[in-house]
């Protein structure tokens, strides 16, 4: 299942009764598993809210791993030439961008960015030179966020640069509402192919599985579970594709989901 706006609603938190809806499908056997575009150090919180075990998806499909274990399954890095030019483009046009390892959050300044990734995103960014970087790091995702209109014109010009190179997806989270987190990934890169890798390692089906959320880059696992399931807020493409909608994040629609799809009642 995701995260934002499908566990954690507009207070960042995640309802008792999701937890204890949750807790309820762990105890029974059945394996709970994250995907998200959040980086590792994000949901590693999240993931020990909820006492998970096993293996999650991050970096919007680019690294599939067992956080806690540090076992890692799959991971489509952006390639260091690649690297290279999202930096060089960055510079050359005023965005500030984020590149992220598999545990490390670097940015070249500080700014509102910063200490919302220290607060609500629970990540220590590394202020540095990306020259210094650049070849020494394995860049898993980037990132633009962007709250005005000028840095989302600039976030769509970034889009349209790299638009046949690289691949986009947008995430928005409850808790900052009229921000998008661009998220930069490489070519192929996606949720629902970290979900079929997932599972073949795993040795389960693909039509076993039930998947929860609410965004657009939700939308290829939902295509290709047993049963998906769209948060009432989704948009109606994403309800469209799904077996059910269930209620928004404000109202646990997680564990009216789990309630009403695994024990039903």
């Amino acid at each position: 299942m995701d995260i934002d706006g499908t566990l954690l609603n507009k207070g960042g938190t995640v309802s008792d009764e999701d937890k204890q809806a949750l807790a309820r499908v762990v105890s029974s056997g059945i394996k709970v598993s994250l995907a998200s575009g959040r980086s590792v150090t994000a949901c590693l919180p999240l993931i020990n809210e909820l006492g998970l075990d096993g293996f999650h998806t991050t970096f919007d499909g680019a690294l599939v791993s067992d956080p806690k274990l540090n076992h890692e399954v799959f991971a489509e890095p952006i390639s260091a030439a690649m690297v290279e030019k999202i930096i060089a483009y960055a510079h050359d046009s005023g965005i500030d961008i984020e590149l992220y390892s598999d545990n490390r959050l670097f940015i070249e300044r500080d700014s509102w960015m910063g200490d919302v990734r220290r607060q609500a995103f629970h990540s220590q960014p590394i202020i540095t030179d990306f020259a210094l970087i650049e070849r020494e790091e394995r860049i898993i995702k980037g990132t633009i966020v962007a709250r005005s209109a000028a840095e989302k014109k600039k976030a769509a010009s970034f889009r349209r640069q790299f638009g046949d190179t690289l691949c986009f997806s947008t995430n928005r989270t409850p808790t900052f509402p009229g921000v998008d987190f661009v998220n930069v990934l490489a070519p192929g890169v996606s949720k629902g192919n970290a979900i079929e890798i997932l599972t073949s390692f795993i040795d389960i089906a693909l039509d076993e599985v039930m998947a929860v959320g609410d965004g657009a880059n939700d939308a290829s696992i939902l295509s290709r579970v047993g049963f998906a399931v769209a948060m009432g807020d989704a948009s109606d493409e994403l309800k469209a594709i799904a077996h059910h909608v269930t209620l928004d994040a404000e109202h646990s629609g997680v564990a009216k989901a789990v309630n009403r799809v695994i024990f039903a009642r």
